[in-house]
């Protein structure tokens, strides 16, 4: 259903656009493995929300942009039947200006770390983790555009923090250990 005439709709879309390209871009781009891919998909929900009625997503609308991304992020994926890394792919908010070029360096490091763990998780749980903590979506939010029961996005969030946690213990207490033998 087309609703083109009504009041407002571009500047809705718009700013719809404005606070959710970047992270539905990530978020595709994860599902996808491939930015170009990704980029298309985002295009593509965009072009869908412009043919819904505004008036009928109200509230819901970062749930509707991330289940209509998701779906067609998967039947991309389906198709292509082919993962590639995307290690080059920016995944952090750009740093603030004011901060130092030593603490950005910092920054830019603790998120590769962070990827590189989160990198080694089943999918499944990558993805929940990233809708949560990227995209500060709630449980009952990931519940919908997943097709998980709440209990199930909790234990793979909690499992997820869990080995995540686990294994910055079991890096740090190593690290400790060379730290001694070399003094």
């Amino acid at each position: 259903m087309k609703h083109e005439g009504q009041p407002g709709n571009s500047e809705w879309v718009g700013a719809a656009m404005e606070r959710f390209e970047g992270p539905l871009l990530r978020y595709a781009a994860r599902i996808t493995g491939d930015l170009e891919r990704a980029q298309d998909v985002v295009q593509d929900t965009f072009l869908r929300l412009c043919c819904e009625d505004h008036t009928r997503l109200d509230g819901h609308l970062a749930e509707w942009l991330f289940t209509v991304c998701r779906r067609r992020a998967l039947d991309v994926q389906r198709k292509e039947r082919r993962m590639e890394s995307i290690d080059d792919l920016e995944l952090a908010e750009p740093a603030s200006l004011e901060l130092s070029p030593a603490t950005l360096a910092e920054q830019r490091d603790s998120t590769s770390h962070v990827q590189r763990l989160l990198a080694t998780l089943p999918v499944n749980q990558r993805e929940v983790v990233c809708l949560k903590f990227q995209n500060g979506m709630s449980y009952q939010e990931i519940s919908r555009i997943t097709n998980l029961s709440l209990g199930n996005v909790g234990f793979l969030i909690h499992t997820a923090l869990a080995t995540i946690r686990q294994r910055l213990h079991a890096e740090e207490k190593l690290a400790a250990n060379s730290h001694r033998r070399n003094l």
